[in-house]
């Protein structure tokens, strides 16, 4: 991939995306890494951030990922470690943002981003996002670069979660210590709450 990537920019004079993409990293304290369709309304959010503060936000578009070799350099393979280790390169904050959940273990993407950050002093958080279909919004974006910004998100987050809706769900199971409607009863608390 990076060698015909390589090639491409030879032939047409410009990139047509490799392994990575960065967008306004140059000088980026916080980094947000991705992959697929939320990446523009990520940049448009990094971009609004951006008029609105003074928050140094980039995004690093994973355009390949499996396999993420580790330890290995070679442009037969897809994105390496030292490879999204360049594009992290300088950031204090690097916030993975995936669609997908590993129970017990995290985000499938975080996890792999995660040992590519040389520098242990950065601070890092994976924010799950978009479950079940669920849009991403920039304001939602917003809120959560924010938050992360000031250092107040967990270290595993779920963007939007409502946590009260869990929990009352939480609660009437462990009451009724069977399993039940749980569907029907998320559904109803929901309504309740708009």
């Amino acid at each position: 991939i990076p060698q015909v990537a390589a090639e491409f920019k030879e032939v047409f004079g410009r990139s047509s995306g490799g392994l990575v993409h960065t967008y306004r990293c140059e000088d980026a304290d916080i980094r947000i890494v991705a992959m697929g369709s939320c990446l523009g309304t990520i940049k448009d959010a990094v971009d609004e951030l951006r008029e609105e503060t003074d928050l140094k936000i980039g995004v690093v578009g994973v355009k390949c990922f499996r396999p993420f070799p580790v330890g290995v350099q070679t442009c037969a393979l897809p994105i390496s470690v030292e490879v999204m280790g360049e594009a992290l390169e300088g950031a204090k904050t690097v916030v993975v943002l995936e669609r997908t959940l590993a129970v017990g273990s995290g985000g499938v993407l975080s996890r792999d981003i995660m040992v590519s950050i040389k520098d242990p002093s950065v601070t890092r958080y994976t924010v799950i996002a978009g479950l079940g279909g669920r849009a991403i919004t920039k304001a939602s974006l917003k809120k959560m670069l924010r938050e992360a910004a000031a250092h107040q998100l967990e270290t595993l987050t779920f963007m939007d979660l409502n946590k009260e809706l869990v929990e009352r769900q939480l609660e009437r199971e462990r009451k009724t210590r069977k399993s039940g409607p749980v569907p029907e009863a998320l559904i109803r608390d929901a309504a309740m709450h708009q």
